[in-house]
């Protein structure tokens, strides 16, 4: 269903957050890329756990129970989510990063010597370290080339996949430049050489219904923090992979999917948080079931972030000094872009920018966002970086308003630019 004004505005008054002011103005959250913020019925959850069920697991008692048959439900919901055929393909863990690692350390013993691995220069950082490190093993690490309007080169994705190919690893979006990366061609290319794909959807998720059915991958990861709920990492399996790897475990962890990947006691609380995110989102949609609801939902909300993002890429552009970095907007509704626009300002360094936004009550971000291969590649690692908005369904026309008017004050010298 469409998202308008008045739903934005109905939807505010659920994140707390957002009645915080400075200077005599609400704060304008516009760095949703770096995380988002939590709307009431999350935060409650969380409390209501720990004031109700707080135990370990597979307990002979009533609150072991009951978290039990939380935890499970979570992962139901995630799978949900996901658009995943069960829960069986879900994991857990403390963020993307960290399961990211554990799952780069069990494909690594699934190589040899020689075998290759395939990351792009456009990825955040927790999805090139972790198989950037298998070097170490003798494994031969290829990138691919990041092109001058932030997309990936088709060219050279063909090029460095080859029979040697055991994984790409690729984001769904580009958390620095708002890039969606055509995967439907890796996953073309990966099937070609019997090769994995793993996609990256921390900054995708927030914005786009996910739907792993569709995309296919071997791997997802992506990040609750980042669509309204808590710090926690949830890992898609396509069904029976997980267990073909040799994980790192202690002889006490559950040896089947989902558990064989996940370490230690899970952050029970934050858990039932992912799972009122889920349906937090669940209920700006309709439809029947919850996935129909969250598909409709993210769809509004989708056209809602993109029509705020779009405009304010158009009008920046009109800032003396301004350069837009990333791919533009095309002619149909920005499909093939997230809510996400980085700019420069001439002689004057992103975090300056970003600290006298911030003055004013207005977050953005400034840096490499740990997208640091793509700045360095863009001839940005040496002039402090970008200056990163993102819009997330909470935000406003006033605040993109606010927004545009302190880059013209600063571009003009009015805000103290130095």
């Amino acid at each position: 269903m469409p998202f308008n004004h008045a739903d934005c505005q109905q939807a505010r008054l659920q994140f707390p957050a957002l009645a915080r002011s400075q200077g005599g103005l609400p704060i304008a959250y516009l760095d949703g890329p770096a995380g988002s913020q939590m709307p009431a019925p999350v935060i409650d959850a969380i409390a209501g756990y720990y004031r109700e069920s707080n135990a370990n697991t597979h307990g002979q008692f009533s609150t072991a129970e009951r978290s039990d048959e939380l935890l499970h439900a979570v992962r139901e919901k995630a799978a949900v989510f996901l658009g995943a055929p069960g829960w069986r393909s879900i994991s857990f863990g403390a963020n993307m990063t960290t399961l990211n690692f554990a799952l780069a350390h069990a494909i690594g013993r699934a190589c040899a010597p020689g075998d290759e691995i395939v990351v792009t220069q456009l990825d955040h950082e927790a999805n090139r370290g972790p198989w950037l490190m298998l070097a170490e093993r003798g494994l031969v690490l290829r990138e691919v080339a990041l092109l001058p309007d932030g997309t990936l080169d088709a060219a050279s994705l063909a090029a460095a996949i080859g029979p040697r190919t055991r994984l790409v690893a690729m984001g769904l979006a580009s958390n620095a430049l708002g890039t969606v990366n055509d995967v439907a061609k890796a996953r073309e290319l990966t099937r070609a050489v019997g090769a994995w794909l793993l996609l990256d959807a921390v900054h995708y998720a927030p914005h786009f219904a996910v739907d792993v059915a569709a995309l296919d991958p071997d791997f997802l990861l992506c990040s609750a923090y980042k669509f309204y709920g808590p710090h926690i990492g949830l890992l898609y399996s396509r069904p029976g992979l997980l267990e073909t790897l040799a994980t790192d475990r202690l002889r006490v962890q559950d040896p089947a999917a989902p558990f064989r990947i996940e370490t230690g006691t899970l952050n029970h609380a934050a858990l039932v948080g992912v799972g009122a995110a889920i349906d937090f989102l669940g209920s700006l949609g309709r439809g029947e079931g919850l996935r129909a609801r969250l598909v409709d939902a993210m769809a509004g909300i989708g056209e809602w972030e993109g029509r705020l993002a779009r405009r304010y890429w158009r009008d920046v552009q009109a800032i003396p000094g301004v350069t837009v970095h990333g791919p533009a907007y095309d002619s149909g509704g920005g499909a093939q872009r997230s809510p996400t626009v980085s700019i420069t300002l001439a002689g004057v360094p992103a975090a300056t920018v970003a600290r006298r936004l911030g003055e004013r009550g207005v977050q953005v971000w400034d840096g490499d966002f740990y997208a640091v291969r793509a700045v360095e590649v863009l001839g940005l690692a040496g002039l402090g970086g970008l200056l990163r908005t993102g819009f997330l369904l909470y935000n406003t026309d006033e605040e993109v308003d606010r927004l545009l008017a302190g880059l013209r004050e600063i571009a003009a010298g009015g805000v103290g630019a130095s």
